[in-house]
């Protein structure tokens, strides 16, 4: 009885293995295995197209008209170059030059009554500015001699040099004050996600600006998302593209440039590229999945990062893009195909532009049946399609 349910159960495990090798080879473009001539065609799913010199032209002209810049390429780069400097630099905020810091609970005041030491606690080598400072209370008060309790919580500090004179005039004559903060402590940003350094920033005498804070945190990482930076402020998120904040900076008229400023309790997340990826696969020296930061990746520039075509193996014939079709609910996708027996060919490769999500898949068989070798590509590309959907999904989920 026993060895025949271990006969079973190698039996059944002999099957299970089986039947998964024979679900692998789905993933194996170019594998010698039978196909059903019968299937229906892909035609209905999927649209084939070559890359050509016009398709090229089109693409540049639709890209053009959605980024919205007559200068195309070029305007792009200039921003980027731009971007990469002002992330760099961090020049201030220019967009508040009325700007006045409000004191808050936790902050600490430096006042001086100047001919009156004994009304300004002394500092020095042993006592620092914060430690011999005036504590703004949970309440927002502060006590000083004379006056006693003192409200200072969202006041500036011109106010509070006012409040704090008229107060003292009864005891002193005409004095004369100083208010300086010693310690930024009530106000505070928090910068996570794809940063050099995340964590929580205070807010000073000075504006802060989104751009401010992520140069603070150290700038943006190698896998940060230019383009999807997420402001979280008052229960609200607001997705922000670093690029059209800089372009309107640059603006002559930036009218909501305020709403950059970050305030108490601001969040700024810096999403990774997560989907926004291309992958290139097949006959290439390293399959690689190459990650669309702030510049664009060609075709050509993709698949020498993967170590360029294997010559031994690879048919230059069947160089595919594989781009899944969002807009129309009866398409897979689109198939691009690059002919490069013709090594001038991948100069078209230069020039086309890949978009996230593209399958880059160089082929070893002949390319002699379009459906063949489309219906190979589809379970490879439908599972990253399927994978990056979950991927996009839980990280809505975690925001």
């Amino acid at each position: 009885m026993k060895n025949a349910l271990i006969a079973r159960l190698l039996g059944a495990s002999l099957s299970i293995g089986v039947l998964t090798g024979l679900a692998g080879c789905v993933f194996a473009p170019g594998g010698d295995i039978d196909y059903d001539t019968t299937a229906a065609p892909v035609d209905d799913i999927v649209d084939v197209e070559p890359i050509t010199f016009g398709l090229i032209k089109a693409q540049a002209r639709a890209d053009a008209e959605a980024r919205q810049s007559a200068d195309g390429d070029e305007a792009q780069r200039e921003l980027e170059e731009a971007l990469s400097q002002e992330l760099n630099s961090s020049t201030r905020a220019q967009l508040a030059p009325n700007y006045q810091y409000h004191v808050g609970p936790g902050d600490i005041l430096t006042i001086v009554v100047y001919d009156h030491p004994e009304l300004s606690l002394p500092t020095g080598s042993e006592r620092s500015a914060q430690e011999a400072g005036n504590l703004v209370h949970a309440d927002g008060m502060l006590f000083y001699p004379y006056i006693g309790r003192v409200k200072v919580s969202g006041m500036t500090l011109d106010q509070i040099r006012r409040d704090l004179g008229e107060k003292l005039q009864p005891y002193l004559n005409e004095p004369q004050i100083d208010v300086k903060v010693a310690a930024f402590r009530s106000q505070k940003v928090r910068v996570s996600g794809e940063v050099e350094t995340p964590g929580v920033q205070p807010i000073n005498d000075v504006p802060l600006s989104l751009l401010d804070a992520i140069a603070a945190a150290g700038g943006l990482s190698q896998d940060a998302d230019w383009h999807n930076v997420v402001l979280k402020r008052d229960g609200q998120q607001t997705v922000i593209s670093l690029y059209d904040l800089l372009a309107e900076r640059n603006a002559a008229s930036a009218g909501d440039g305020k709403d950059r400023l970050l305030k108490d309790g601001d969040t700024l997340y810096v999403p990774d590229v997560g989907t926004q990826k291309v992958f290139v696969m097949g006959e290439v020296d390293k399959p690689v999945s190459l990650p669309l930061g702030r510049s664009p990746v060609s075709l050509t520039d993709a698949i020498a990062q993967a170590g360029g075509i294997n010559e031994g193996s690879a048919d230059a014939s069947g160089i595919f893009v594989v781009r899944r079709d969002r807009e129309d609910p009866e398409k897979l996708a689109t198939v691009y195909q690059l002919d490069a027996r013709n090594a001038t060919a991948l100069i078209l490769g230069a020039d086309f532009t890949l978009k996230p999500q593209d399958v880059v898949y160089v082929t070893a068989a002949p390319v002699s049946r379009w459906n063949r070798v489309v219906r190979q590509l589809l379970p490879s590309v439908t599972t990253i399609y399927q994978t990056t959907e979950i991927q996009d999904n839980l990280d809505t989920l975690g925001q």
